[in-house]
C-alpha cells in the first residue's frame, strides 16, 4: 500500500512538471526507499566525526598494549670498538715520560639486564590508566554515535514531512482545477462573473508555486542527507511511511530516568572520567615510593683496562638495585593535592549531568506525550474541516455562498493536514529524543 503510494507521489512529483513550468531536468533521478535502520547504520558509517573517534578508540587501545610492556625487561646489546692512542707515563712527576707498548685497537661487548621488581604502583596505575583511557574514547564514541543519529532524524522526518506536504499540495491542486472547471461552466452558464474565474486561478497558480517550492526542498534535504550516508547527490531518498504508525507505549517517567542513569553514554563517560582521576591521585602517590630491580651484565673487552694488556678479559655481575626519590617527598605534595582536587571536580560534573539528565528526560516525555495529543485532536480537525469544505462547495454551487468563503474553507482544510503532518513527524522526533536521552538510541 505505501509502495503503491509513493509511486504515485513520484509521479506526481515529476510528471507534473510540465504543468507548473518546472526546468528541471527531464529524466526522473534515480530513487532509494531508504528505512530508518538503514539511516543509522549508513549514517553511522560515513560520519567524519565518528572515523575520527574511532581513531582515537584505536590509538587508545596501542597505548593500553604499550603500557603492558612496562612490566617486561630491559634487554641491551652494546658492541665498542676504536683506537687506542699510545700512552704516556711519567715516573717522576711530570718528568721522564716513557711510552709503553700498548695495543693499536679496543674491543667492548657488553649485555645489560635489568627487570623490574617495584615501582611503587607505578606501572600498575599507568597500565590502569591506559585502559580507562581506551573506554573513554569507546564511551565518547557512543555519546557522538548518539549525537549523529538524532540529526540524521531530524532531516529525516524534515524530507518526510516534505513528502507528505507534497501529496497534500497535489491533492489540493487536483481538487482545484476540477472547481475551476466548475466555475468556468457556471460562468459560462451566466450564473457567476469572471472576477471568481480569476480569482480561483490565482489560488491555483500560488498552489503550484508551493507544490514547486516542496519539490525544490525535497531535492535539497534529499541531497543534504546523500552526502551524510556517501550516497550520489541526485539520488532521490524515499523515507519509510511505516514509522509514524508505530503505536509504541510509554513506560513511567521514573523508569526513563533510571534508564538514563544506568544507560546513558555520557553518563558513563563522566564515572569513567572519575575514575581516572582516582588512578591519577594513586600514581601520583606512587611517585614518591622507592623503586626495586633486579640487574644483570655481562661484559667482554680488550685490551685490560688497568694494564694495557692486549688479553680478553670478561666480567658479569648480578645484583639488586633499590632507589628512593628523597626530594619527591617535598616536590609532589602538592601535584597529590590537584589530582585529589580534579577527583572532585569530575565527581561534580557527575551531579550537574544527573540533574541535565532529569530536565532532558522530563521535557522529552512531555513533548512526546504533547504532540500525541496533538495529534489526535489534529485528526478530528482534519474531519472538521474536509465536512466544513464540502459544505461550502454545495453552498457555493448553489449560490448560497461567495467564492471567498469556499476559498477559506480550503484555505483551512489544507493548513489543518499540513499540521497533522507536522505533528506526526513530531511524534516520532520526540520518541528518539526521549530514547537518547535515556541512552537507547
Amino acid at each position: 500500500m505505501h509502495l503503491k503510494m509513493y509511486r504515485r507521489l513520484l509521479i506526481i512529483l515529476f510528471g507534473k512538471l510540465l504543468l507548473t513550468g518546472n526546468t528541471l531536468q527531464a529524466q526522473q533521478p534515480d530513487t532509494l526507499f531508504l528505512p530508518v535502520d538503514q539511516l543509522f547504520e549508513k549514517g553511522v558509517e560515513h560520519n567524519l566525526q565518528l572515523q575520527a573517534d574511532k581513531l582515537q578508540t584505536q590509538m587508545a587501545h596501542e597505548r593500553t598494549r604499550t603500557a603492558r610492556t612496562s612490566r617486561l625487561p630491559d634487554l641491551q646489546v652494546g658492541l665498542r670498538g676504536g683506537f687506542v692512542g699510545q700512552p704516556i707515563a711519567f715516573q717522576h712527576g711530570m718528568s721522564d715520560p716513557t711510552y709503553p707498548e700498548t695495543p693499536d685497537w679496543s674491543q667492548n661487548y657488553a649485555i645489560d639486564f635489568s627487570q623490574p621488581l617495584y615501582e611503587g604502583g607505578r606501572i600498575h596505575y599507568s597500565i590502569r590508566r591506559a585502559d580507562m583511557e581506551k573506554q573513554v574514547a569507546e564511551l565518547q564514541q557512543l555519546t557522538d554515535e548518539a549525537e549523529v543519529k538524532l540529526n540524521l532524524l531530524n532531516r529525516y522526518m524534515t524530507l518526510f514531512s516534505l513528502f507528505k506536504q507534497h501529496e497534500v499540495l497535489s491533492r489540493n491542486i487536483e481538487e482545484s482545477e476540477r472547481r475551476l472547471h466548475d466555475i468556468r461552466r457556471m460562468k459560462e452558464e451566466g450564473l457567476i462573473t469572471n472576477n471568481d474565474v480569476l480569482r480561483s486561478e490565482m489560488q491555483l497558480t500560488n498552489d503550484r508555486l508551493s507544490l514547486q517550492e516542496a519539490e525544490n526542498s525535497i531535492t535539497l534535504v534529499s541531497q543534504e542527507l546523500d552526502i551524510l550516508l556517501g550516497q550520489d547527490e541526485a539520488l532521490l531518498l524515499m523515507p519509510d511511511t511505516a514509522l509514524l504508525y508505530q503505536a509504541v507505549a510509554l513506560k513511567e517517567y521514573d523508569d526513563y530516568i533510571n534508564l538514563a542513569y544506568s544507560n546513558d553514554p555520557e553518563m558513563k563517560l563522566l564515572r569513567k572520567q572519575t575514575e581516572l582521576a582516582e588512578n591519577n591521585v594513586s600514581l601520583t602517590k606512587a611517585a614518591v615510593r622507592p623503586s626495586i630491580s633486579l640487574y644483570a651484565s655481562n661484559t667482554l673487552s680488550r685490551p685490560i683496562s688497568r694494564t694495557m694488556t692486549d688479553m680478553y678479559n670478561n666480567a658479569w655481575n648480578v645484583g639488586l638495585s633499590v632507589s628512593y626519590p628523597l626530594s619527591s617527598l617535598f616536590k609532589e605534595g602538592h601535584r597529590i593535592k590537584e589530582s585529589r582536587l580534579q577527583v572532585s571536580l569530575r565527581k561534580n560534573e557527575e551531579e550537574r549531568k544527573r540533574q541535565n539528565i532529569r530536565i532532558e528526560v522530563r521535557t522529552a516525555y512531555l513533548r512526546h506525550k504533547e504532540a500525541l495529543l496533538q495529534v489526535e485532536a489534529l485528526k478530528l480537525s482534519v474531519r472538521q474541516a474536509a465536512e466544513n469544505y464540502r459544505i461550502m462547495q454545495n453552498r457555493y454551487m448553489n449560490q448560497l455562498a461567495i467564492l471567498t468563503d469556499l476559498l477559506d474553507a480550503n484555505s483551512v482544510r489544507l493548513n489543518v493536514e499540513l499540521q497533522l503532518t507536522t505533528a506526526r513527524t513530531q511524534v516520532v522526533y520526540t520518541y528518539y529524543q526521549l530514547l537518547k536521552a535515556c541512552g537507547q538510541l
